[in-house]
């Protein structure tokens, strides 16, 4: 690991007896890091539907399997850069454990390790101010409950923050030609994977090069190269280089595509902060005033951030993640003060680096679970991926039918059905509109398990019994299934999962 001044006046009384002489202590948080999170690679939750639609599934197809084919897709407004980059993942995950579980687990061991970048950089910037800092900082990044539950996730926000935080860090302070160049490219990489997160990276990049414009010339140089890799990508897959961005503005900022998922107000943000940190937001605002000071364009970024995606209607609480890890590696260097302090005082020596970092660490458990979306975030998709399996697990299974299920709620195709046909009848479909029963009856033939709505049992055929129910977003779901094989038959081939999307523009 780096080697990293320390400050005498640090104290080291408290620190032995977290590390010992032979192990780096950065060595220790980053197992500590992975042993919080490495679970969670395995927990089937699902935050939201992107990290499966968006990436996994346009990667399972890059590798020559069916895949379901969202609006996103079908519009262009997403780069194949992220695909691209998870199909590696997927191939070694399904290698390893066919059946659709490996394609899902891999890639997020992946994004773990890349999270692992943000305790990282949080230890070089506390080091730049002592030991403690450095130990502090690093122990937040790793234990801290918002940090560690986007970790796991294939999400566009998450990726990018774990590219952007180390770049933060590498162009701050006195940066190299060298660490220019690579600090550019990483935040090119962060803009083509999370564009929404250029005006932050702006206040840095501004930041950086305010009184040392030279350093433009290496920082824009690096980002040049990613951005060509970039579009060799697009091009790769026959798609106009960076048209997925025109795309992606045309249809929400134009046609608020965005908007029709939800619309917010100004101060949705400083109302999530409220719910999730509870009244413990008195004590990590002031944490975070005390910090700011070590480094402050830290924090410009993290106020843009929010500020930025709070003009934008369509608000969810994962947008700002980026503003959330340098809020807290901010609340981290802060709390470092008052260890500092507290060791000013005879008493108080050899416990005050164990009672900050024990604080930390009960508050992050105890917030982890206080507040309704928190325990939502924790099970989302968690039920319906027990029934994705039991059907991916059926070997009689030859065909199943989504009825008025959502299929953005489950977990995608191959572990869902595997190379079984997949059909969906759902009332936003002009072709079924107003005769789902009917059209159910008609293409029933073509398969022999159907996962519908247990308040639209009563339109399934007489021969479907039911198998197993669970909660499937606000709603009941259940697996009913008949004896006998499936026939390809002409009433069910319009109702292929894709053909309907097409049709119903989801």
């Amino acid at each position: 690991m780096t080697r990293t001044s320390a400050d005498p006046s640090s104290g080291r009384a408290g620190e032995k007896s977290l590390v010992t002489a032979r192990i780096h202590p950065l060595a220790l948080l980053l197992l500590l890091a992975l042993a919080v999170r490495l679970p969670l690679a395995f927990w089937p939750n699902t935050i939201h539907p992107d990290e499966i639609f968006q990436y996994l599934e346009p990667a399972w197809r890059m590798l020559g399997h069916d895949g379901i084919v969202t609006w996103e897709w079908r519009y262009g407004i997403r780069g194949w850069f992220l695909p691209t980059l998870m199909a590696g993942p997927v191939a070694l995950g399904d290698w390893v454990a066919p059946g659709g579980s490996g394609a899902f687990v891999v890639p997020r061991l992946v994004a773990v390790l890349a999270s692992l970048s943000i305790v990282v950089s949080a230890w070089s910037f506390g080091a730049r101010v002592s030991r403690t800092h450095a130990i502090v900082a690093a122990f937040v990044a790793a234990i801290w409950f918002e940090i560690v539950m986007l970790a796991p996730h294939t999400l566009s926000e998450s990726i990018a923050t774990a590219l952007i935080v180390p770049a933060a860090l590498m162009l701050t302070g006195a940066p190299s030609r060298t660490r220019l160049l690579v600090g550019g490219a990483m935040l090119a990489i962060a803009f083509v994977c999370r564009f929404q997160y250029a005006p932050a990276t702006a206040v840095l990049v501004i930041g950086v090069c305010w009184r040392h414009w030279r350093n433009l010339l290496p920082l824009i140089a690096g980002g040049v190269i990613a951005l060509l890799v970039a579009a060799m990508i697009d091009l790769a897959h026959g798609a106009v280089p960076f048209g997925w961005l025109v795309a992606n503005i045309e249809q929400n900022l134009l046609h608020d595509r965005a908007a029709g998922f939800g619309v917010s107000s100004m101060i949705t943000y400083l109302s999530s902060f409220w719910i999730t940190w509870s009244v413990a937001i008195v004590l990590l605002v002031a944490a975070i005033w005390r910090g700011w000071r070590h480094a402050p364009l830290l924090l410009a970024m993290a106020l843009t951030d929010i500020l930025f995606h709070s003009l934008i209607a369509h608000k969810e609480y994962r947008f700002i993640f980026l503003s959330v890890v340098l809020l807290m590696i901010l609340a981290a260097l802060g709390s470092a003060d008052w260890v500092q302090s507290l060791r000013g005082k005879r008493a108080w020596r050899p416990w005050a680096l164990p009672a900050i970092a024990g604080g930390w660490a009960l508050l992050s458990i105890a917030l982890a679970g206080a507040s309704e979306p928190m325990r939502d975030h924790w099970m989302r998709g968690v039920s319906a991926a027990r029934l994705a399996a039991e059907l991916r697990g059926d070997p009689k299974l030859c065909g199943l039918a989504l009825y008025n299920v959502p299929f953005h709620l489950l977990p995608g195709r191959e572990r869902l059905t595997g190379p079984a046909p997949l059909y969906a009848l759902i009332s936003g479909d002009p072709l079924a509109k107003g005769r789902l029963p009917a059209t159910l009856q008609a293409a029933s033939p073509a398969f022999n398990r159907i996962l519908v709505r247990a308040d639209s049992v009563d339109d399934l055929p007489a021969d479907y019994t039911r198998r197993d129910c669970d909660a499937v977003g606000n709603a009941t779901a259940c697996i009913y299934a008949r004896a006998g094989t499936c026939e390809p038959i002409a009433a069910a081939a319009p109702f292929t999962i894709n053909d309907v999307l097409g049709r119903s523009g989801e």
